[in-house]
C-alpha cells in the first residue's frame, strides 16, 4: 500500500469494507499506516471505508432500503472515497 502504487487506494477501500469500527477506532491504525509509508489518501480511504461502508452497516441498511438503492449508495460512496483518496495522495505535500 505504498504511495507509488496506483492500486493502493482501491485496495484500502476494499479492505475497509468488512471491518467494523468507528472513526476514533481507525485513527491509531491510520496513524501507524502513514508512519509505515502508506499515502495519506490511502489511509484516509481506509478510514472512510471502515466507517461508511462497513458490512454490518450495509446489512442494517438492507433492512430499510431496497437492493438497487443500496447498490447505488455503495457505488457512489466507493467512487467518492477512491476519488478523495487519489486527491489526497496527489496533494499530500499541502497537508504534511
Amino acid at each position: 500500500l505504498g504511495q507509488a502504487n496506483w492500486w493502493s487506494v482501491p485496495l484500502a477501500t476494499l479492505i475497509g469494507v468488512p471491518m467494523y469500527a468507528d472513526i476514533f477506532g481507525t485513527l491509531p491504525i491510520a496513524e501507524a499506516l502513514v508512519a509505515k509509508g502508506v499515502g495519506l489518501g490511502t489511509a484516509l480511504a481506509f478510514m472512510m471505508a471502515v466507517t461508511a461502508l462497513s458490512l454490518p452497516s450495509l446489512i442494517m441498511l438492507k433492512k430499510v432500503v431496497k437492493a438497487p438503492l443500496l447498490a447505488l449508495f455503495f457505488s457512489i460512496v466507493v467512487a467518492g472515497i477512491v476519488l478523495i483518496g487519489y486527491l489526497f495522495n496527489a496533494f499530500a505535500y499541502w497537508f504534511i
